[in-house]
């Protein structure tokens, strides 16, 4: 068996999956994503057949599917491969999604850096469109009407949360919105709405076209499949690798040229940073989950510093709109500062860490909640290193 390129980047025939989706009932599709284990390749881990489930059973004629593919994470760029290189994989990941909960209209929430892409979707659209991939009666199923727009986003890393995703799409400020009730119910202009990932899109095209047991056979049994990794950082290959779920972070340094790594960033700014002495620990949603993101960094590199640069980012990207992440983010690249200059207390550190995980649990969203993850793993695992630092000296 393979363990590369074993499902997205396989050779199988154009549109299968949606041809066979035609053929079944959609309570028979959602069964087979759900047979398959397929969960949200964003970062979340959700079921993809209980999100689907629930939208299909929510009242309303009207009914969304969004694609999200804002792919704002640090170092995450898999998203932005499969909409220029497999963008009909994608589409047909969001037919087939329509048809199993009964949309009529679909949204590309595209990430505002990615304009360049914009003129490649639109001929892949309407293409399909001409090969009644798209719009009315596809492929002659009577009835069955869904169309997709692209839909820029304006640049803010909280859009990456659907509830903001949503807002934005509406012509709001980008903000998450108290839950529930939740977009199943109520999301695009109030109507049922699905948001999935890309990936996700992709891999249920896949799981449609070869089948649950086919695509279970990759993976462990809580993480089926497999996984676009983003790889970058201090490593001889870097780039994009599907590979099956459940690979140790050690196997994957091999296989990108990266032997050596003091550590690695695993899911962007608002994922862990794992020591090498940890790296037998597998990327899967059991023990160390990713949306994609790997950075590596060398025996070289400053820890604190590493920590400063995914705090500012964070300062600069919190909405403001609950206390926890506006406040919190703050102090804490208030207290690099201080340990970078050798003025941070032992006392104060200790508060910190305790501000981290105060607002692991108490911020409105998953921004917030993940923002604090790289300090305190960095703090953890580098103790050492970030308080091994001498206060300022001055000449007599």
């Amino acid at each position: 068996m393979s363990t590369r390129n074993p499902i997205l980047f396989n050779d199988i025939p154009a549109e299968s999956g949606l041809r066979r989706a035609l053929e079944m009932h959609p309570l028979d599709i959602v069964a087979e994503v759900r047979a398959s284990g397929l969960k949200g390749r964003g970062g979340a881990g959700f079921p993809t057949a209980m999100k689907w489930q629930l939208a299909a059973a929510a009242e309303g004629a009207t009914k969304y599917v969004v694609c999200n593919a804002d792919e704002g994470e640090p170092g995450t760029f898999k998203d932005r491969v499969l909409l220029s290189d497999f963008a009909d994989l994608v589409f047909e990941g969001m037919t087939i999604a329509s048809l199993a909960i009964g949309a009529t209209g679909g949204i590309v929430y595209l990430r505002g850096e990615y304009t360049y892409l914009v003129a490649h979707l639109e001929s892949v659209l309407a293409r399909r469109r001409q090969a009644n991939l798209l719009g009315n009666d596809i492929l002659g199923r009577k009835d069955w009407n869904f169309d997709i727009v692209i839909h820029l986003g304006s640049g803010a890393y909280v859009c990456g949360e659907e509830t903001a995703l949503i807002e934005s799409l509406e012509g709001h400020r980008g903000e998450p919105r108290n839950r529930p009730p939740f977009p199943v119910n109520t999301g695009y202009m109030g109507r049922p709405t699905i948001v999935n990932n890309v990936e996700t899109l992709c891999l249920a095209a896949r799981v449609l076209a070869r089948g649950a047991t086919w695509f279970r056979q990759y993976g462990t049994h809580a993480s089926t499949g497999s996984k676009l990794f983003s790889v970058s950082g201090d490593c001889a290959k870097p780039g994009v690798y599907e590979l099956p779920m459940g690979i140790t972070i050690a196997d994957l340094l091999v296989e990108v040229g990266g032997l050596g790594a003091k550590a690695v960033q695993v899911g962007g700014a608002s994922g862990h940073c794992v020591p090498s002495r940890l790296f037998d620990r597998t990327l899967a949603f059991e023990d160390a989950p990713t949306g994609g993101s790997i950075i590596i960094f060398g025996q070289q590199r400053d820890m604190l510093a590493v920590a400063r640069n995914f705090m500012e980012f964070f300062v600069d990207e919190s909405c403001g709109q609950c206390t926890p992440c506006r406040y919190g983010n703050s102090v804490l690249l208030d207290g690099i500062e201080r340990l970078e200059k050798g003025t941070c207390s032992i006392r104060h550190l200790n508060e910190l860490k305790a501000l981290g995980e105060t607002m692991e649990l108490a911020s409105k969203c998953g921004l917030g909640q993940s923002a604090p993850k790289a300090f305190l793993s960095i703090i953890e695992h580098f103790h050492d290193e970030v308080l091994g630092r001498e206060p300022p000296h001055f000449a007599a």
